[in-house]
């Protein structure tokens, strides 16, 4: 896609974040719309290379809206600056609100590529489970967290949100006490666009996310391992 285009029109509408100058912009925008699910059409074929599961993924319900949510915010700012989208088996739009590993990325108006994979705070019941399933599967879930294409790539899992103490019904003494706290089980990297480039996007995008395939895979068993009786926070 264009995309110095689309990181020049998301640089402007975070300087006229307004209604008005949107409506103005409108056709700006659906044509960068309309480019946009090119590059998820096609992304999704590259990471169904390595995981079929996602290849039923309808790429227009992957795209996020760029409508933000301002209802419980101060931030009065009706558009979001920034094109992203999450692939799922499940089709879902916002998948944190039933579960599940997401492969994510967005573009934002400075330049700036974000990509990762997981589950961001995911809902209660399925933190409850995320958590059980450590206990569970502790063995497993090292391997995750020593996955050398994993570790290269991103890190370790993101922090954001962690508990200060375990939570209620988890031994404090579990090897993986300090993930147990987590609130999300996600990973991301952010790095430079190359703006110069655009048929790199998706080939890069795939290739980042398939080093996340290793948490995305143990998430999908979490299903099969019993939160009964787990903790949440």
């Amino acid at each position: 896609m264009h995309l110095r285009d689309l990181t020049q029109f998301l640089h402007e509408l975070g300087n006229n974040n307004n209604r008005p100058w949107f409506i103005m912009n409108k056709p700006r925008y659906d044509i960068l719309r309309a480019e946009f699910l090119k590059v998820v059409t096609a992304l999704i074929a590259e990471l169904g290379r390595f995981d079929p599961q996602v290849l039923a993924c309808d790429p227009k319900k992957a795209m996020f809206r760029i409508n933000r949510d301002i209802r419980f915010t101060k931030d009065r700012s009706p558009y979001k600056t920034q094109f992203s989208a999450g692939i799922t088996p499940s089709d879902l739009r916002r998948p944190s609100q039933a579960g599940g590993p997401t492969y994510y990325f967005h573009i934002e108006q400075g330049g700036k590529l974000l990509f990762g994979a997981g589950e961001y705070l995911p809902p209660p019941a399925r933190l409850r489970a995320i958590r059980a399933h450590i206990v569970n599967d502790a063995t497993g879930f090292s391997k995750v967290l020593k996955n050398k294409r994993l570790r290269d790539t991103f890190g370790a899992l993101q922090a954001e949100d962690k508990l200060q103490r375990p939570p209620k019904g988890f031994d404090p003494g579990h090897p993986h006490i300090e993930q147990i706290k987590l609130k999300s089980f996600f990973v991301w990297t952010e790095v430079p666009l190359a703006l110069n480039e655009p048929g790199r996007l998706v080939p890069q995008l795939a290739a980042g996310m398939r080093d996340a395939f290793a948490l995305v895979t143990w998430l999908r068993g979490v299903e099969q391992s019993s939160g009964e009786g787990a903790g949440a926070a």
